[in-house]
């Protein structure tokens, strides 16, 4: 898909009012890409009303909303996963969302919705790939 700000902002947010607690969503791209824009919509679908902010200091936030949100960004953890306790987190009750995911390769559950950023000419090109049957419902 081909997505403007705007249109990226209401697709996240209609797959948001989707998501199910234990639902994992990995963000790949490159800086400016979109990830933490992507993941202001998915917090609208969550009924989170407070602002998202990216988590690339901290680590990772949390939101509160229909569904707890936990925002991550693993890109400072590097090859050193086990320095936070994803479990918490991957196996909880809420929406995880991880930009930089692809960094933690065989860190991560079996099962995840991949959502993949390619920004051209002020438009974000997003392709989603799902990791295990429980996330083909989301691609349509």
């Amino acid at each position: 898909m081909k997505l403007n700000e705007k249109q990226m902002l209401n697709f996240a947010e209609t797959l948001g009012k989707k998501l199910q607690a234990g639902d994992i969503i990995v963000l790949t791209g490159e800086l400016g890409a979109g990830k933490t824009t992507f993941t202001k919509g998915l917090g609208l679908g969550l009924d989170i009303h407070q602002m998202i902010k990216s988590p690339t200091y901290t680590i990772v936030r949390e939101y509160e909303g229909r569904l707890p949100l936990y925002h991550m960004d693993v890109y400072r953890i590097g090859d050193d996963p086990d320095s936070i306790d994803l479990d918490d987190y991957l196996f909880g009750n809420g929406v995880t969302v991880i930009e930089w995911g692809n960094l933690l390769a065989q860190d991560l559950p079996s099962e995840y919705l991949e959502i993949i950023f390619d920004y051209r000419d002020d438009e974000r090109e997003v392709t989603l790939v799902a990791h295990g049957h429980r996330y083909e419902t989301y691609l349509v």
